[in-house]
């Protein structure tokens, strides 16, 4: 299994053994995981294993494999986008990574996944998180199945699906009236103060390594290749430096060519979208906004946890971050809908939207490899598009009124 070296501090480099931690105690800069890998990991090594995220466990931080929470999450697909490709300018290789598909409908599935595998193997009696609605259901589904009680603080204004999906599981709903980040302020404080594994907060270094298995696949399902370019909605942009991480990793074990050349683009939701804000003024200071006013709720995230590494990111593969309006975002959750068949939610209608603004304003060589992450399934949102979609007409069940109605 994984072998974690120590934690180390993104700021002042400092390291610690990779116990209960996810501050450094010098300069309270966040934590990474770094690993001493083993020296035999080929690309075979995982070619017969069990299609889960889980196939790469030597590259987790999970010491034992029967602490390893799995509902099967991961491996999903990498769907070439021809119709949609030739719809946006003509783009050959663009890639969806449908993570839509995973066990609770997100890619959330992975880092919970890892984070409360971390968190039985620590021997912690209760596990949470601060959520905008998809890893609250992610982590009350593994919650469940580690047999561990869930608390989830969350905003009220999330989508009710979420709200339900996540309490079918057992979890308890805190509610909190404000913003995501007024949930994540008291989830922070109650988490520690109750010894609370919460999954993105006070386990956070564990927690991002499972989205780093996005760029563990995309490697894999393109025959170990770089990809030219990435789309990568952005939320906390925990994932975004994630991705980047796991990419780094495989290319520093001779698995893929070096990464040198991979270009990032960060899409964030106009009504919120603070990254992008930063980028647009070439500033170092990641502004948040207040009060998230998108339809693309689970980005509402005014003030990003990673906003700054995603920054630092984008300097490091010659990237760029876009915002995209709410009418922008419909078009794009519709746009994928009518010709992939993937209906996403609003956070990957960003990606797509931004997808199509960057392919008309030259920044996408139509011969590129272009892989457009898809974070979300479209059913867990449905009320954003309620406005756009046809109404229904209701007919007598007469064959040929019915009939003359079909063209």
């Amino acid at each position: 299994m994984g072998i974690i070296q120590s934690l180390r501090c993104r700021e002042c480099r400092n390291e610690y053994d990779p116990k209960f931690r996810y501050i450094c105690e010098e300069c309270y800069g966040p934590l990474d995981v770094i690993y001493k890998f083993a020296s035999d990991i080929k690309r075979d090594t995982f070619s017969l294993r069990e299609k889960t995220y889980w196939r790469y466990f030597e590259l987790l931080p999970i010491a034992h494999k029967g602490n390893i929470v799995n509902l099967n999450a991961g491996f999903t697909p990498l769907q070439h986008a021809d119709i949609l490709g030739r719809q946006l300018g003509g783009l050959k290789n663009l890639f969806i990574k449908n993570d839509s598909v995973n066990p609770t409908f997100s890619f959330k599935d992975r880092p919970a996944g890892v984070a409360v595998s971390r968190a039985k193997e620590s021997k912690l009696k209760a596990v949470g998180c601060a959520s905008t609605g998809n890893l609250a259901s992610a982590t009350a589904a593994h919650a469940a199945k580690a047999k561990l009680p869930c608390y989830i603080f969350a905003p009220t204004d999330i989508e009710n699906i979420k709200i339900a999906q996540a309490l079918s599981y057992g979890a308890e709903y805190v509610a909190v009236d404000g913003t995501y980040d007024d949930a994540n302020r008291v989830a922070a404080v109650v988490g520690d103060s109750k010894g609370i594994g919460v999954v993105n907060i006070n386990m956070r270094p564990y927690y991002v390594e499972g989205s780093k298995t996005l760029a563990y696949e995309v490697a894999e399902q393109l025959n170990w290749q770089v990809p030219d370019h990435l789309i990568i909605p952005v939320g906390s942009g925990a994932m975004l430096n994630a991705i980047c991480k796991g990419f780094e990793e495989l290319s520093d074990l001779g698995l893929i060519d070096s990464v040198t050349n991979l270009k990032i683009t960060a899409a964030q939701p106009h009504g919120c979208a603070p990254v992008f804000n930063a980028f647009k003024n070439n500033s170092n200071e990641v502004i948040p906004v207040e009060r998230p006013e998108t339809i693309a709720k689970s980005l509402a995230i005014g003030d990003p946890g990673d906003g700054l590494y995603v920054l630092r990111r984008l300097k490091q593969y010659n990237g760029i971050a876009e915002e995209a309006t709410n009418d922008e975002i419909i078009d794009g959750i519709l746009a994928l809908a009518k010709t992939e068949g993937i209906f996403t939610e609003p956070a990957g209608g960003v990606a797509i939207a931004v997808l199509q603004k960057m392919v008309e304003e030259g920044k996408i060589d139509r011969d590129e490899k272009v892989v457009c992450y898809i974070t979300g399934n479209g059913l867990k949102a449905t009320e954003a598009l309620a406005t756009v979609l046809p109404t229904l007409s209701v007919v007598k069940p007469d064959v040929q009124t019915v009939s003359a109605m079909i063209r």
